[in-house]
């Protein structure tokens, strides 16, 4: 099931030579698959072409932070980076730690200001919720980050347009 934002129409962006990155934790497969699914999908009516996105999966939600830095440092080249995890609540307080690692890390990145790293990852309290946010009744989380890196890249290119009309010398 998609909800009417999984479908909305994008503003016109221009995304024509931007490659993207999407990294999926194996972890709770059943969820970050779904995510994964509603992400490219979200591409695809975006018109990004599929050879545009480029998919790594890591073991673990908390693997999602060293996969962003890495593609960041060492791959370079991408526009956007997307990481999609899944997080459900257990018996144990190991929960709360692996939230908190990644969530402190996505911010990290995203303060270096290199290249935005879209955050997918639902921390639910069980696993319907997570299913109603992969796709189920409350939409595709997946989807939402696709549209967030899109956003996010037409947001550095008017702003590097404004920089450079600016800061131009006459």
């Amino acid at each position: 099931m998609s909800t009417k934002k999984d479908t909305t129409p994008l503003p016109k962006i221009d995304l024509a030579g931007l490659r993207f990155a999407v990294v999926a934790a194996e972890w709770n497969s059943n969820i970050t698959d779904a995510l994964l699914d509603g992400a490219l999908k979200r591409f695809a009516q975006a018109g990004v072409p599929e050879d545009a996105i480029d998919v790594f999966r890591v073991p673990g939600t908390v693997e999602l932070t060293y996969a962003a830095a890495y593609l960041i440092e060492r791959v370079r080249g991408y526009a956007g980076i997307i990481v999609l995890g899944c997080v459900i609540r257990g018996e144990t307080s190991h929960y709360d730690y692996v939230c908190q690692s990644v969530t402190q890390g996505v911010t990290m990145l995203n303060a270096r200001a290199m290249v935005p790293v879209i955050f997918g990852v639902l921390t639910t309290e069980n696993e319907q919720q997570a299913l109603d946010r992969a796709g189920g009744k409350l939409g595709n989380k997946g989807a939402e980050a696709a549209e967030c890196a899109i956003k996010m890249c037409d947001f550095n290119k008017k702003s590097n347009e404004k920089l450079e009309n600016t800061f131009r010398f006459q």
